[in-house]
């Protein structure tokens, strides 16, 4: 039986995670005791880009950093907690992972979680705007929508803002609505791109069905509309799924790690590394909003368009505007006023 044992890392580098020679690489998880922060460390202590990984949380964190450790890959995995050792976790970081906060439970919306998570995401982004100004920012604690320009003012105050540098994290957009677009029109799913604009909430996740590669002739109108309210729903799916007792924090985590790949692959200077986040933005009259986003050595190097869209993602494109809109602006007032 032992010779048909592949190592985790194996696996993981044949998901397109390079195993060639790299500058060291920090990845700070804040949030790393949590639903979410458990797995996207295991994740990221596989991904050989990493060199360190520092795991922060209000408590627990000792023992996912001594359990992450004796995993037989290189990064060194250390823990901190509370709020006294959150700047030594943050120091020298390139890129900051944040699911930090609440996740949602039966009949919660993202906006109910906004109070709770609000506040502790403005407190940690003044710690990175001290401790490590120039890192990368992977936004993932909900609702994203508000949470980046939270965050966005907490660095203006602060005097460090990049626009090239905070991303919302909307992959899990992006990883629905490929395995949805697979699974209908019956096309290998390691093949499938689906492009995911607007939004990370509701009817503000707009896929591009029009734009998925490969391309299906077998999908109807009304394949499409259920597609596209599914991974609006995945969420709430998952919620339902398990009965309360947790949110999608497996998934996220899977694509929190492949979104932070990303980021410390444009980072070490890999050609065309293009991804979907909900950065600040000129694609459309809203100040941040989420499309394809090409990564380099400082972050963002092109915030991309939104190519051709289909009659019913225009329709979309339109009603998502005001409830973003008013997100953005409720996330700018609370870190302007408190």
């Amino acid at each position: 039986m032992r010779p048909m044992l592949k190592s985790a890392s194996q696996l993981l580098r044949r998901r397109n995670y390079s195993s060639a020679a790299n500058p060291e690489r920090k990845v700070a998880i804040l949030g790393a005791a949590g639903g979410i922060g458990q797995p996207l460390a295991l994740l990221m202590k596989l991904n050989p880009l990493v060199s360190s990984l520092s795991l922060y949380d209000i408590a627990g964190t000792p023992g996912v950093a001594a359990d992450c450790s004796h995993i037989n890959s290189p990064a060194l995995a250390k823990g901190f907690m509370g709020d006294d050792q959150l700047g030594e976790a943050l120091e020298g970081s390139d890129v900051v992972i944040i699911p930090a906060g609440v996740p949602r439970k039966p009949g919660m919306t993202r906006d109910d979680l906004f109070n709770i998570n609000a506040g502790i995401v403005k407190a940690l982004c003044t710690a990175i705007a001290k401790h490590c100004p120039n890192a990368l920012v992977n936004m993932i604690s909900n609702p994203v929508n508000s949470t980046v320009p939270i965050a966005a003012e907490v660095f203006k105050k602060a005097g460090t803002y990049d626009e090239k540098k905070l991303f919302g994290v909307t992959t899990l957009d992006v990883v629905r609505a490929r395995t949805f677009y697979a699974g209908k029109a019956g096309v290998p799913v390691n093949e499938v791109n689906v492009p995911v604009v607007g939004g990370h909430a509701g009817i503000t996740i707009l896929p591009l069905f029009s734009q998925a590669t490969p391309a299906s002739n077998s999908l109807s109108d009304e394949d499409i509309k259920a597609l596209t309210k599914r991974t609006q729903d995945g969420g709430t799916e998952v919620v339902e799924a398990k009965a309360g007792k947790g949110s999608a924090t497996l998934s996220m985590a899977y694509a929190g790690a492949v979104f932070a790949d990303a980021c410390l692959k444009g980072l070490n200077g890999a050609p065309d590394i293009v991804e979907c986040s909900y950065v600040q933005s000129t694609v459309t009259e809203l100040p941040f909003f989420a499309s394809k986003v090409r990564l380099g050595k400082n972050g963002v190097e092109e915030v991309l368009g939104l190519g051709e869209l289909s009659a019913f993602e225009k329709e979309g494109l339109e009603k998502l505007k005001g409830e973003l809109k008013s997100s953005i602006e409720k996330g700018i007032k609370f870190a302007q006023s408190n």
